[in-house]
């Protein structure tokens, strides 16, 4: 299964919802243990990004707090708050898709993980221009 595209579907859920289209899906053993998209808005509360949601869900559904031999699939680069809180959970490997310039926390502004106690492989720009566009025209409808 390719995990990316799935997390893109899960964005495009958001969409519907007016929520930032981001998509996240946390995966084990090839398996996928959480899924979300950002539910920020319908729920209001500021902190409901999808990275949050998946790792909150893998922790309670391994009932460990730490969750190295898993995969985070996400299709925005996370932002400061969501790459501090995957550093502390210790996710193993994530794999973003469009680079936030403005906003992330990985390649851009404070790179938390240079600074991190725990560092997780990286891989960004998977499936880039697909995550981008939705990014896109989510906002240019806004404006």
């Amino acid at each position: 299964m390719n995990y990316m595209l799935h997390a893109i579907g899960l964005a495009e859920l958001a969409i519907n919802n007016d929520e930032v289209p981001v998509g996240a899906v946390l995966v084990n053993n090839e398996q996928i243990i959480a899924q979300a998209h950002n539910t920020c808005k319908a729920n209001n509360h500021s902190l409901q990004h999808a990275e949050m949601l998946v790792i909150q869900q893998a922790i309670e559904n391994l009932k460990t707090p730490y969750l190295e031999t898993c995969t985070l699939y996400v299709t925005l680069e996370p932002c400061p708050m969501c790459a501090a809180v995957i550093a502390q959970a210790r996710v193993g490997k994530v794999i973003f898709g469009a680079y936030d310039p403005k906003s992330g926390g990985i390649e851009h502004g404070p790179q938390i993980f240079k600074h991190s106690h725990f560092q997780p492989q990286i891989i960004g720009g998977v499936l880039e221009s697909q995550c981008a566009e939705l990014l896109k025209n989510f906002f240019l409808k806004k404006r």
